[in-house]
């Protein structure tokens, strides 16, 4: 799915209503971590394993032993970690750095991404033999600009959390011209840009009830999604 769009949040459900929702959810983005430490940050290490390793350490797999290892932005680990990712899911072990003997590892993995992994295959960026190991099973999170009919529900949701953090109570509402609005927009952002922009009017607004105007969209971004469904978002 493009970038947000969700992702995690259905990562949560399916861990959320499994066997294993008793266990820890642990997620990492693995486009965030640099590539010297990914080793040790997913296995673990060893004291003096390095320099700085001052105790010993576990890693993402250990930490989410019983429960559901979230992989997000796969596609962003490098060919080198790809392949020894690919050895602790066949062995479901994992070798901390600066250790001789495997630990034996019990988690659920899931995996996002916002790119086309069978292209990245093809191009040699994502290994043939993970990308195979890892589509079992695929779900498609589909872009907001495809699933409109959803903007009321999640607009009410998340005025709902808004409110519960800021304390307010009735959360605001959307005016029937500000649904239409929204429904106008392409969202290029996904949902994430639906909780900013809510965010936004929430705090611009004077009342309970939300108007097009306290929306702020510019005219020029409105109409725009039929032209634009086919293309693409990413960061």
């Amino acid at each position: 799915g493009e970038s947000g769009t969700g992702k995690e949040l259905v990562a949560r459900a399916i861990h959320a209503v499994s066997p294993r929702a008793g266990g820890p959810f642990i997620a990492v983005n693995c486009g965030a971590i640099p590539e010297p430490l990914l080793e040790a940050e997913f296995f673990g290490y060893r004291k003096g394993a390095f320099t700085g390793a001052a105790a010993d350490r576990d890693g993402f797999f250990q930490a989410a032993h019983g429960g559901t290892l979230f992989l997000d932005e796969i596609g962003d680990l490098p060919l080198s970690m790809q392949s020894k990712l690919l050895r602790a899911i066949q062995e479901r072990a994992v070798r901390p750095v600066g250790e001789v003997n495997e630990q034996a590892v019990n988690a659920r993995l899931v995996s996002a991404t916002h790119k086309d992994l069978a292209q990245e295959v093809q191009a040699g960026r994502f290994r043939q033999d993970l990308y195979y190991r890892l589509n079992v099973i695929q779900i498609r999170v589909p872009p907001l600009r495809e699933r409109l009919g959803d903007l009321p529900a999640i607009s009410d949701a998340v005025l709902e959390r808004i409110a519960a953090d800021a304390g307010v109570s009735p959360a605001p509402m959307l005016s029937d011209d500000a649904y239409a609005r929204l429904a106008a927009y392409a969202f290029p952002g996904n949902v994430r840009e639906l909780e900013n922009l809510l965010h936004r009017a929430v705090a611009l607004s004077g009342s309970d009830v939300i108007g097009r105007d306290e929306l702020d969209l510019p005219d020029a971004m409105l109409g725009s999604g039929a032209a634009d469904a086919g293309e693409p978002t990413s960061g």
